[in-house]
């Protein structure tokens, strides 16, 4: 409920990160998906390029159309953005509980033999 998930946020399309304002305005013009017309390019790094929702009010810091607000939003905060590499600002009011913990998972691992291990004799 901070408003930090509508801005400053990576757009991914078919499964990548859009990358350049190029491809953002093809995209525009081929996919009929309304969301882009709701987000605005404000910036670019190297994983790709930034961008702001145009219905999310900075002072008030809510979105100007919550009743008609796009599947992304509802959705949001997807597992999708975290295999991305994104994380929770420590303000946001969503959190993910994980079904397992790191060090368990990793334990397991451990503990398995490895298969097709062929050993270098040089």
């Amino acid at each position: 409920m901070c408003g930090c998930c509508c801005e400053n946020i990576y757009i991914r399309h078919n499964n990548k990160v859009i990358k350049t304002k190029e491809e953002f305005e093809k995209i525009k013009q081929t996919d009929d998906y309304s969301f882009y017309k709701h987000i605005t390019p404000i910036n670019q790094d190297d994983f790709g390029l930034i961008f702001s929702c145009n219905k999310f009010d900075k002072e008030k810091r809510l979105c100007t159309d919550h009743k008609n607000r796009p599947t992304i939003c509802k959705n949001y905060p997807s597992e999708e953005i975290f295999k991305m590499g994104a994380q929770l600002k420590d303000s946001c009011g969503y959190y993910f509980e994980p079904i397992e913990k790191f060090n368990e998972i990793f334990k397991k691992i451990l503990k398995k033999p490895i298969k097709n291990f062929k050993e270098d004799k040089n």
